[in-house]
């Protein structure tokens, strides 16, 4: 008997020292594997409103298709203890419904089985105690996440900032869910993924162009695909795709995502709204680039997103070859028309997501976010081969001149950051090594070398 309690006393205090669902499972193998010489222990609890089975130490939905867990999870009761080859079945409940089970590997004693009575009620009780403070903080981080949105708006409104940062909180919410966010261009009416790079799911681009300003969430059949649109002043802006990896969405997941859309689509909306007002003042008038300042608040978010993302991002700096030449020449009217067409050329060879600005004078500086060198450097190759070919119409600008059109160059300098780099080296890199392609011939890309830490 003595040995029973201290038993007892030994699982409520190792217990009571453990504050999450791995460290339950871990404490409890251990206890079982000393007193009892269980080789393995393992928890499930069944997820609310569905018949499908959690892992509780990973928090994930078990793939059990061949229902095995889930028959034993029915077949269980306070009475009907299952043993089945090398493993022992426990129920545990809360308010006499089963919640979930415990899975031991070993031989079965008297010993464990008298201990198993008293035992799986203070088993029981932790898991319910974890579960709920699970929850209670998930809910927390969730209205947390819910103000950080809002902060948003009134500090940013550049969009390819935004949707990385609200697809990186739905998805904290979402479990065994692939997170999608797709925005819709107002003059083409065309959607297109926004959030994250890539989504092979044919299916998903025929349910989004059935959405209007009316539509409500839509959910697939199985239950395993939502579609929340987001819906601003009468306008389909986007929207939010879910894609379940194994279960259903819950009633509590359709909760928060519904909220998180509505938050969302008044976010872009003003987003789109602020970006407007601010376009004049963040563009350069001649070539339509951001203007310095704006080009470094850019460079800001850039790098923060890729420290925070862990994710690659590259500088390209670059002038005109010989521009002050042009002026000399020609006159700054075809000076200007030369940064026109040149910025026209470099911004038809770049992705919609990377950021050009113009630095000053015939100076560019371009960021490629997600990329390597090696590919920054056949981006580089790419637009100096482009300005090369281009030819610039002059005819119409001075009619005192006889040269009616007239081919310019470029020189290209590459640096692709470091996470070691102290501020305002990206673009300082990039421009050392474009001051190396100019002093050793002009028209050519050079790389500067990245000192990583070993």
């Amino acid at each position: 008997m003595q040995n029973f309690i201290n038993r007892l006393e030994k699982l409520s205090k190792s217990l009571n020292e453990t504050y999450s669902a791995k460290s339950v499972v871990s404490t409890l193998g251990d206890f079982f594997a000393e007193n009892f010489g269980m080789k393995s222990l393992e928890i499930y609890t069944r997820v609310a409103n569905s018949d499908e089975i959690r892992d509780f130490s990973q928090s994930w939905v078990i793939n059990d298709k061949a229902g095995e867990l889930k028959y034993m999870f029915e077949d269980l009761s306070a009475e009907n203890i299952i043993v089945k080859g090398d493993y022992i079945y426990y129920p545990f409940y809360k308010h006499n419904k089963k919640i979930g089970m415990l899975r031991i590997e070993g031989s079965i004693s008297n010993d464990f089985l008298e201990f198993m009575q008293i035992g799986i009620f203070e088993i029981s009780l932790k898991i319910q105690n974890i579960i709920l403070a699970e929850k209670m903080q998930k809910s927390i981080d969730f209205h947390d996440s819910m103000k950080n949105i809002a902060k948003i708006i009134e500090s940013q409104y550049e969009l390819n900032y935004i949707i990385p940062l609200i697809g990186e909180m739905i998805d904290k919410f979402i479990s065994n869910h692939l997170i999608y966010i797709f925005l819709k261009d107002q003059l083409t009416g065309e959607f297109h993924l926004a959030w994250p790079n890539m989504c092979r799911d044919d299916k998903i681009f025929e349910l989004i162009q059935s959405l209007t300003p009316k539509s409500v969430t839509i959910l697939t059949n199985d239950g395993k695909t939502g579609i929340f649109p987001l819906i601003e002043e009468n306008k389909v802006l986007g929207c939010i795709v879910t894609k379940s990896t194994d279960g259903k969405l819950t009633a509590k997941e359709l909760e928060y995502i519904q909220q998180l859309v509505n938050q969302t689509a008044t976010t872009i909306n003003r987003a789109n709204i602020y970006g407007e007002i601010l376009k004049h003042a963040t563009l350069d008038a001649l070539t339509g680039f951001y203007n310095r300042r704006q080009l470094e608040e850019r460079i800001k978010q850039e790098v923060a997103g890729a420290l925070r993302q862990k994710t690659p991002l590259c500088a390209i700096m670059t002038d005109i070859d010989h521009f002050k030449q042009v002026n000399d020449t020609y006159g700054h009217a075809v000076g200007d028309e030369v940064l026109r067409t040149v910025a026209k050329t470099i911004r038809a060879q770049l992705r919609e997501y990377d950021i050009a600005g113009r630095y000053g004078g015939e100076e560019f500086a371009i960021l490629l976010p997600f990329t390597r060198i090696e590919e920054a450097k056949m981006v580089a190759e790419r637009l100096r081969a482009a300005v090369e070919k281009r030819t610039v119409d002059i005819s119409r600008i001075n009619p005192d001149i006889e040269t009616t059109a007239i081919n310019v160059t470029i020189s290209l300098g590459v640096y692709e950051f470091n996470p070691h780099d102290k501020d305002g080296e990206l673009l300082k890199k990039a421009d050392k090594a474009l001051y190396i392609a100019k002093e050793t011939g002009r028209n050519r890309v050079v790389i500067s070398e990245n000192e990583k830490d070993e």
